[in-house]
């Protein structure tokens, strides 16, 4: 249901194409085989592996997207950071909040 609503609000900003999303980490790494997005928004509780461990497996050679990391809680934050995500959205935060990073 969040993914679904997060999808329709990414859809309706100017200049923003969603295009895919996925439900756990080997649909995500199967999608990116087929098309290299310029950002991936990723859950921090995105069923597979964890995904500080799944970061650094979502850039190629031919495709480095960047990675905002999601969660429900704040403390991850600085796991996903060192982990390699460029930015780290609270999900408590408004969607403004998301839009400006």
């Amino acid at each position: 249901m969040v993914r679904s609503a997060l999808r329709r609000f990414l859809g309706q900003q100017p200049g923003l194409y969603v295009v895919g999303e996925a439900a756990e980490d080997q649909e995500l790494l199967a999608q990116l085989e087929v098309a290299c997005p310029d950002l991936v928004l990723l859950d921090w509780d995105l069923p597979g592996r964890p995904v500080a461990d799944l970061i650094p497996a979502l850039r190629r050679p031919d495709c480095q997207p960047a990675v905002i990391v999601l969660a429900v809680r704040p403390e991850p934050a600085q796991s996903a950071l060192d982990a390699g995500a460029e930015a780290f959205v609270y999900k408590g935060e408004s969607p403004k909040r998301l839009l400006t990073t």
